[in-house]
């Protein structure tokens, strides 16, 4: 067995150079930025009102001034600052050479075309030319796309962008006792539920999934199954790893030439992990326990997904108080499933007291999966530890 980390940059190290793609901004969100956005013009493009009210000069506060234009979005007053002036101003409006300032209209007295200013303010109201960004400004590539980004992208005035293809994952699931949702088991069988999970998951970090029909035990339907995903990024299989009689996963796999990264490390829950490439494709084999096989993919597929596309494979790492007492630990690393609440200056977390490996309804309640190394000795109610999480 070996440890996590070396595991992980193992796996890390199967993904190939992320595919580029070229499409059009409203295809992006989501989507990871493989080569820098560049601004093709400058925003506010000119001085920019922040308020409706006037623009006036600066040095005309305390004079009667006469009101001699309008300037509104879209409709910029083209005259001359002539001292003594004001022109209605409203937001987003460029504000006309001459004038360094807008009063909010709630601050000011108007009669006709005579006004006043009632209340002084330091604030001069004015977005500048350029204050959010200007033409060259580059939003740095390696990111995946938010709304935000959009938004920005699209007034920096760029159409299109360069985005890593989506890697094309697909997952099978293997096992005579397997039946699909919505399908009444029979007599030792169960509904499949690890391949929607594993999809679910790797759609999260970016892939775009293929779930296979459910292999069953025998070398010809795992063959042809792994033959079917021949053209996959990754490929995901999920049981048969584990040593005994039916674990046919790693035999069949090895018959078609896989080059194995590493089988087994030592960690609980998921020791049975393995890793390599088959042909062109990317390959990790899952182990069939529920909890077991979400904790993998979360570890595991999800940051060779994101490394796929250029992405940050590195895991969000949290700090927190523990909420009780913790035994020492065993000779694998162990990811708790746990909640989470606030603390005074720490989220406090408290790790279930049942953490059997096939028990999904816990996974579905936890919202962290407390991390602790092998080894780790016993610990105390509020002492610092490290957690994954496991919700936004």
């Amino acid at each position: 067995m070996i440890p996590v980390d070396e595991a992980l940059s193992r796996v890390l190290a199967l993904a190939p150079a992320p595919r580029p793609g070229l499409v059009p901004l409203e295809r992006a969100a989501g989507r990871a930025l493989l080569e820098p956005a560049r601004a093709r013009l400058t925003q506010p493009p000119f001085d920019a009102a922040a308020m409706d009210g006037y623009a006036l000069r600066s040095r005309d506060l305390d004079g009667p001034l006469r009101v001699v234009g309008t300037s509104a979005a879209g409709h910029p007053w083209s005259g001359e600052a002539v001292p003594g002036t004001a022109i209605r101003i409203f937001t987003g409006a460029p504000v006309p050479p001459g004038y360094d300032r807008v009063v909010m209209q709630e601050n000011t007295v108007r009669e006709g075309d005579s006004l006043s200013v009632a209340t002084r303010s330091d604030a001069t109201h004015i977005r500048l030319r350029g204050g959010d960004f200007a033409e060259g400004d580059v939003l740095p590539s390696g990111r995946k796309l938010t709304a935000a980004d959009i938004g920005l992208l699209a007034a920096m005035n760029v159409p299109q962008v360069v985005v890593a293809d989506q890697p094309r994952v697909a997952i099978l699931a293997g096992g005579d006792e397997l039946v699909r949702p919505g399908q009444m088991p029979q007599p030792g069988q169960i509904v499949s539920s690890n391949d929607l999970a594993i999809a679910a998951l790797a759609a999260e970090a970016g892939a775009v999934p293929r779930i296979l029909p459910i292999a069953r035990d025998s070398e010809a339907s795992l063959r042809d199954s792994l033959a079917s995903a021949a053209d996959a990024d990754l490929i995901v299989t999920i049981g048969g790893a584990s040593v005994g009689d039916h674990d046919l996963v790693g035999k069949v796999a090895a018959d078609l030439g896989m080059d194995r990264a590493f089988y087994k490390i030592a960690m609980r829950p998921g020791k049975p992990l393995m890793a390599g490439t088959i042909s062109r494709s990317a390959m990790l084999g899952l182990p069939g326990n529920p909890v077991s096989a979400i904790v993998c993919g979360i570890l595991f597929m999800q940051p060779l997904i994101l490394r796929m596309q250029g992405l940050d494979a590195g895991h969000r790492i949290g700090r927190a108080r523990l909420a009780r007492d913790l035994a020492p630990e065993g000779d694998r690393q162990h990811y708790l499933r746990a909640g989470l609440e606030d603390g005074p200056d720490l989220p406090l977390i408290n790790p279930f007291r049942d953490q059997d490996s096939a028990r999904l309804s816990l996974m579905a309640q936890a919202d962290a999966l407390l991390v602790r190394p092998a080894g780790d000795p016993a610990r105390r109610a509020g002492d610092v530890v490290c957690f994954l999480p496991l919700r936004r």
